[in-house]
């Protein structure tokens, strides 16, 4: 197989699928498993793609969807941990394979409705078998299979009087039996479960040695070894059924092997198997690393992408009884593998654990060198939990139990982790490189078990799925539920304001103009009180110029050759004497409304404006391209003219306390600051922007309106709408620089039909 594997590039080698499905216990702050039943806000967890629940009603199961790199998954894993995390109030992820305090009689089976009684029935005859202690171990599951690109490659320097599926299923099968001969060395890398609480099991908790208590007979398994056979498929199934018929398993999903074939048919699986083949392995073998927030390390993850090569090209065992040997070797690592000089067995003779280990990394080495493939550093990594056994996941687990005791250790590390997600709330895990609004609202759809897909990273564009139906979504708020027509009238401030006028509200004087010396010709007219200068199609802010009290015939030349610079029309229109207010609507009703503080700096007497700018920009919710709730300050032309109105500079020192801000306009855009106010405003002005919306016949927008008073009812002289906007940021609603989250997300989703 080698020769074969060399026959490809490192990265047609480094193509596959991957999933992971973690478990995990809820538990109260003093460490003892949660009584309370699965997080409502989740919804149906039977029919939730993402979020649901294994054995009991407080042990949360995450699955992530299936990915072309380990990276990906990992990333999708962790960000579910964060939404998770974030909506359990004061109860916490516990951070480990074996459960914290345990009282069995307080511990609820999941219920799945009348549609799932057969999961809750089968749960309760696992209860019954094994013991409801053992079914809150939780573990990662690693889903895998081989890229078919990759796989018809290999087909095509394989011996072909076998099938295409044929051939696929013989290498599953090579894969599984090299695993299990191989799973004592991943019982070692991934074993954290060196430790156990008194709770779950006195004699357990008394193991001084162990590696993984979990992957031992403290742990979950069938209540003696089951050998199926691996030959062919066939074969397998003929196994499984056996085991079936002499009544030491129920059905094939209670046999708890280290590794499963999996089929295209999840309902008859085994039936599957024989029709459709294997359609993708899964390793069981893993513990929840308590030192990862997602419960396993990316370098483990692309550890056992390397691994899954490695063992292809290893050769069949030359012993008979080679499952009993493996079994052996896997018994022994799990309660003694922290023993100095542990012997296996290797085709019937010993062999040290540590020696093992390493001959077996530094072959992994080799190969990684001949195919070329970029797992130099994480083979390295790996290798030093040989070298030293401390740095093993179990060694250090067991250290931080000894100095904090095993319950408060855990909480340690669980707590860290949820502030980790609380300090990251605005943020989706594997998503960054979107615009924050797109990932607010991926967030809560994920969530709330809607699937989704990104579709162009760049252009923001992403699908969701529920029920048999797609909508597909760009930024968050361009949707099916505005025309064309109703975005192209936005975006035209000038039809924006002939609608708005024709419905009989308030809007700014203003005039349209194509060239500078035209516009100039107007000075007269808008330069001596408060004018507006900017384009006639842009949106965030772009190209504005806004002076209060007038200005210069040169200031005011500037201003428009700056608006000249982002559209071949521009807008010159009165001031309108308030304070700005975006209303944000969806489906017609108001869901949250900001006051847009202008970019600002507080002096110290000591700093020039420039130098305060620079240190605000230094808060880590402060980004570039709307990837975080607020964006940096731009010291840019606009920033310069407005300044010049106030004798001042980017030079200038401003006095200890004194506010300088260094642009008129509000927009978040150009680093302004966001100040919830839905709360404060008059119902009456929430009228008039959905009488707005409703005139261009818009379902999402933002409207921008001037306000004098926002706490008495409205005359026409105390407001007008300054403009309507297609696409606003939602993220200035969820998460403002002062004030409450207005969960814009969640009503973008009921606006579309997938929440009711």
């Amino acid at each position: 197989m080698k020769q074969i594997l060399k026959q490809c590039s490192p990265y047609e080698l480094s193509q596959g699928n991957f999933g992971l499905e973690r478990e995990a216990l809820r538990v109260n702050r003093n460490g003892e498993i949660a009584h309370t039943d699965h997080p409502s806000v989740f919804g149906d967890k039977l029919s939730h793609p993402y979020i649901t629940t294994d054995f009991a009603e407080s042990q949360v199961e995450l699955i992530t969807p299936t990915f072309s790199t380990p990276a990906k998954a990992h990333e999708f894993l962790t960000a579910l941990y964060d939404i998770v995390a974030l909506e359990l109030g004061d109860e916490l992820l516990w951070p480990q394979s074996m459960p914290a305090i345990v009282d069995e009689t307080k511990i609820t089976v999941a219920t799945y409705g009348p549609d799932g009684e057969s999961a809750r029935l089968y749960r309760e005859h696992l209860a019954k078998r094994y013991g409801v202690k053992k079914q809150l171990i939780s573990g990662i599951h690693f889903n895998f299979s081989f890229a078919d690109e990759l796989l018809r490659k290999w087909y095509q320097f394989s011996d072909h009087s076998l099938t295409y599926s044929d051939f696929c299923n013989q290498v599953y099968l090579k894969l599984v039996r090299q695993y299990l001969r191989y799973r004592w060395l991943l019982v070692y890398i991934f074993g954290a479960t060196s430790t156990v609480h008194e709770s779950y099991c006195l004699e357990c908790e008394k193991e001084s040695h162990s590696v993984s208590l979990r992957n031992s007979k403290c742990g979950y398994q069938n209540d003696e070894p089951l050998y199926a056979n691996y030959d062919s498929v066939t074969e397998y199934v003929a196994s499984v059924e056996q085991f079936i018929s002499d009544e030491k398993i129920i059905s094939s999903k209670e046999f708890y092997n280290q590794i499963r074939l999996k089929a295209k048919d999840a309902n008859d699986p085994l039936a599957s198997l024989l029709t459709d083949g294997i359609q993708y392995v899964e390793m069981r073998t893993i513990d929840i690393n308590p030192f990862e927030k997602a419960g396993v390390a990316k370098v483990d993850l692309e550890f056992l992408q390397f691994f899954s090569l490695f063992l292809l090209t290893q050769p069949d065992n030359m012993i008979t009884d080679w499952q009993e040997e493996a079994q052996h070797n896997y018994e022994m690592t799990a309660r003694l593998g922290r023993i100095e000089d542990l012997e296996l067995l290797r085709d019937g003779n010993h062999v040290y654990l540590q020696a093992w280990g390493i001959e077996l990394l530094d072959e992994m080495q080799q190969l990684n060198k001949e195919l070329a493939l970029p797992f130099q550093e994480v083979l390295r990594h790996v290798k030093q939990r040989f070298e030293i056994p401390e740095q093993t996941y179990a060694g250090r687990i067991a250290k931080l139990v000894d100095e904090y005791g095993y319950v408060d250790a855990h909480l340690l590390l669980a707590k860290t982790y949820v502030q980790q997600a609380k300090n990251q709330a605005y943020r989706l895990q594997g998503f960054e490189h979107l615009e924050l609004s797109t990932q607010i609202l991926l967030r809560d759809a994920i969530k709330y078990g809607v699937q989704v897909e990104v579709l162009d990273e760049t252009d923001n564009f992403i699908a969701l799925s529920k029920n048999g139906r797609t909508e597909y979504i760009q930024q968050a708020t361009k949707t099916s539920l505005d025309s064309y027509s109703s975005v192209l009238v936005m975006e035209n401030k000038v039809v924006t304001k002939k609608i708005l006028q024709r419905a009989n509200i308030p809007v700014p004087y203003g005039q349209v103009f194509q060239n500078i010396s035209q516009a100039q010709s107007a000075y007269e007219q808008f330069g001596k009180d408060g004018f507006v200068v900017k384009p006639k199609s842009t949106n965030f802010g772009l190209g504005i110029s806004i002076f209060t009290q007038g200005g210069s015939l040169a200031d005011y030349t500037k201003a428009l050759e700056i608006a000249f610079a982002h559209d071949h029309d521009v807008i010159v229109e009165n001031f309108i004497v308030g304070k700005e207010y975006r209303f944000l609507i969806i489906n017609r009703e108001v869901v949250g409304v900001l006051h847009r503080v202008p970019a600002n700096v507080i002096g110290d007497g000591e700093r020039t404006i420039r130098e305060l700018v620079a240190i605000k920009n230094l808060d880590p919710l402060r980004g570039v391209g709307y990837k975080t709730p607020l964006e940096k300050i731009k010291l840019d032309e606009s920033a310069r003219l407005f300044l010049a109105q106030h004798q001042l500079n980017f030079d200038s020192i401003p006095e200890k306390d004194s506010v300088i801000y260094l642009r008129e306009n509000s927009n978040i855009s150009t680093g302004g600051d966001s100040v919830d106010y839905t709360s404060f405003i008059h119902p009456s002005y929430f009228e008039i922007a959905q009488r707005a919306a409703e005139a261009v016949d818009v379902n999402i927008c933002g409207v921008d309106m001037m306000i004098e008073d926002i706490q008495n009812f409205h005359n026409s002289s105390m407001y007008a709408i300054i403009e309507l906007n297609f696409n606003p940021a939602i993220h200035i609603h969820c998460f403002p620089y002062k004030g409450e989250n207005r969960q814009v997300g969640e009503k973008i989703l009921q606006a579309l039909g997938f929440l009711s």
